[in-house]
Formats: C-alpha cells, structure tokens, sequence
C-alpha cells in the first residue's frame, strides 16, 4: 500500500465513528471577506472625516474601523485555512486557526483602547475645537454602514473567529453612536469635551466583551472542558451505563468551538457485550451533552 493510500486510509472515519470530518465547512468566509471591504472602504472616509473636523470621537471610529478591516481579512484567512481537511502532520484539522484568529482579534482590541483612553485623556486637559457639524454626518453614515456589517456577520454567529469579528463591528458601532452624540452635543453648543469622553464610555463597554472573546478563546486551545458542560455529570453518565464498572482518564474538549469530543477509558466485566455498552455511551453522551466526536477505550476488570 502507498504511503498517500496509508494516509487517506488512517485519517478516514469508517461506519460507527463521529460523522466530524475534522474541517470547517461554515460558509463563513464570503461574509467575511465581504464584511472586510465595506468596512476597509469607510474606514478610509472616516480618517479623513475626522482629520478635517479634528474629532477624537471620529477619528477613534475610524481607529476601530482600520482594526476591524484588518481584523476581518485575518479571519477570513483563518477561515479558509480551517477549511482545509485533516492532514498527516495535523491529523486534526486546521479549525481551530479560527480561535486563534478570534484570540488575537480579543487581544488586538485592548490596544485600541489604550491608544484611544490615551489620546481621550490628553484631549480633556488640552481641548481643542471639533466641528460637530461634519462630525455627526460622518458617523451617521458610518453608523449605517456598521449596522449593515453586523447583520452581515450575524448570519454566522456560532462560529467564534465570527463572534470576535462581529465585536469589532460592534464596537465600532458603539463608536458611531458616541460620535454622533459628541457631534449633536458640539453643534448645539454643548462643552467640546463630550468627544473624549464619550470615546472613554464606548472603550469600556468593548473592554468587557473583548476579554470575554480572549477568554473562551484561552479556553478552546487549552483544550478545556466546555463551560456548558459538568465534567463530573459527563463521567457519573458513563458510570452510569449498564455493564460499566468504572471510568478513567476522561477528557472533554470542544474541538473548534462547535464539535464537543470525549476520550476516556472505562472497565468493564463482560467483552461480549461491548458493542451494546458502546452505543448506549455514544448515544446517551450526544443526547445529554451534544458529545459527538466519542473515543472510549474499553479494559477488563481486574480482580483480586
């Protein structure tokens, strides 16, 4: 037998194993990479919108904007990538470049709003002239063109690389609103300090949901048992099959933010009746946990 026959026949799954090809089949991408250019092409009239009527709040969404741009194009790569089938150096896949691409977006945020609390604070102790004006068409537009992107992205929201896109979109929506409001605020005549600080308010709010991405992020490529999910229930469950005398070694991952796997051992008195136990596991697992992908090793009981 060839080495590539070897190959394709070791990374297949037969009849009885998990249906998870160990690839991404989200049609993801094409939103992304859709999402990226709508949001690249108005960044561009952001920076210069913001430049002319000298708005931190403005220029901030514009900020947000470059970042979600850049951050989209990044997932949509991950996202092809993930698309591509297990292999015999990643015998896994490559779905989980979309967590990856989900954490360092989480991550990237938090630089954005240093950069942007930074440049707020020194706003509040030297102010300078905005022009509310131009301020509040701009983001007006550039509200319209986020709320089309969230929806855009909104499509695929089980898929975590797009969860963190969508919270770029989302904080640059937020980045809109506050513009818009420091806009009507300046043009009014109100104090010109409502631009800084409504940039302040807005980076707070992304600083919570950025964390919460970096998070589950940190999460998925430990490995770590899915939050939804007891481990302790999971292993009284398969205790609990007839003919399984005992659990070990029992391991509950999610595989790419979607497919939850399981791997343990279990003792059992009676090999005959194995494939009886085995389909009560698998079927018990999925129905009371959604564990599709399920590897058990059955051992014999030992006695004294």
């Amino acid at each position: 037998m060839s080495d590539t026959l070897k190959n394709t026949e070791l990374l297949s799954h037969k009849k009885g194993d998990s249906a998870y090809i160990h690839k991404n089949t989200s049609s993801s991408k094409k939103l992304l990479a859709f999402a990226s250019a709508l949001t690249l092409g108005f960044a561009v009239v952001e920076i210069i919108g913001g430049y002319l009527a000298n708005s931190l709040a403005l220029l901030s969404d514009a900020g947000h904007m470059v970042t979600d741009s850049a951050s989209l194009l990044f997932a949509f790569a991950a996202s092809v990538m993930a698309q591509k089938a297990a292999s015999v150096k990643y015998s896994y896949g490559y779905a989980k470049m979309e967590v990856v691409a989900a954490l360092i977006n989480g991550i990237v945020m938090f630089f954005v709003v240093g950069w942007i609390f930074y440049e707020a604070v020194e706003r509040l102790a030297n102010p300078q002239p905005v022009e509310g004006g131009s301020v509040f068409i701009v983001a007006s537009i550039g509200l319209l063109v986020n709320i089309l992107v969230a929806w855009i992205l909104s499509h695929d929201s089980k898929n975590l690389n797009t969860r963190a896109a969508l919270l770029h979109v989302m904080g640059d929506l937020l980045g809109s609103i506050a513009a818009i409001l420091a806009g009507l605020i300046i043009y009014f005549g109100g104090p010109i300090q409502a631009d800084p600080i409504l940039s302040m308010f807005v980076s707070c709010l992304i600083l919570n949901s950025s964390y919460s991405i970096i998070k589950k992020s940190l999460r998925l490529l430990l490995d770590g048992v899915p939050e939804d999910i007891s481990y302790e229930e999971v292993g009284t469950t398969l205790e609990e099959v007839p003919g399984v005398k005992s659990v070990h070694d029992l391991h509950v991952w999610n595989m790419d933010g979607n497919e939850i796997a399981l791997s343990a051992h279990v003792t059992i008195s009676d090999f005959q009746k194995w494939p009886e136990i085995l389909s009560i596991a698998r079927n018990q697992l999925e129905a009371k946990f959604g564990i599709t992908h399920v590897t058990i090793q059955p051992e014999e009981e030992e006695h004294a």
